[in-house]
């Protein structure tokens, strides 16, 4: 999926889930990103839409949704989901769309915000799309390396 990747523009992090799915943007430059919003899903109609207006909204040129892999690297049946919604998501949006590996990212959210003494409610609130920021992180550092 990643050949058609545009090298500019903005890039949206995603956090898939079956229920709530997190949302993370990057700045035009791909530098920085940015926890935006939790989307609840209401149906392939309604999350099409959803998706579509955030690309419109956000001017977003490439998602990058995070692959849950076991601890030693391999794929799982969760893998296997957020592929399959990662290509429904480039056919709903005609948006190029990469894979990045969120192993702990979700585990890494709740630490930083448990560090910020945030209350139950908050974390619960903030923490998927505090995961789409964190796999959106690596991912423009894994890309930044490439690029120098």
């Amino acid at each position: 999926m990643s050949d058609a990747a545009p090298a500019k523009g903005r890039a949206a992090g995603v956090d898939f889930g079956t229920v709530r799915i997190g949302v993370a943007v990057s700045d035009f430059d791909r530098t920085i990103a940015s926890p935006l919003e939790n989307y609840t899903r209401r149906g392939e109609e309604q999350d099409a839409r959803w998706f579509r207006q955030l690309v419109e909204r956000e001017e977003i040129a490439l998602f990058v949704v995070g692959l849950p892999l076991h601890m030693d690297g391999r794929e799982s049946e969760k893998s296997a989901e957020a592929r399959q919604f990662g290509e429904w998501l480039a056919a709903a949006t005609g948006v190029p769309v990469e894979f990045f590996d969120e192993r702990l990212s979700s585990h890494e959210a709740e630490r930083l915000m448990l560090d910020a003494e945030m209350t139950k409610k908050r974390r619960k609130k903030r923490l998927d799309m505090l995961a789409a920021q964190i796999i959106l992180s690596g991912y423009l550092e894994s890309t930044e390396k490439f690029s120098e």
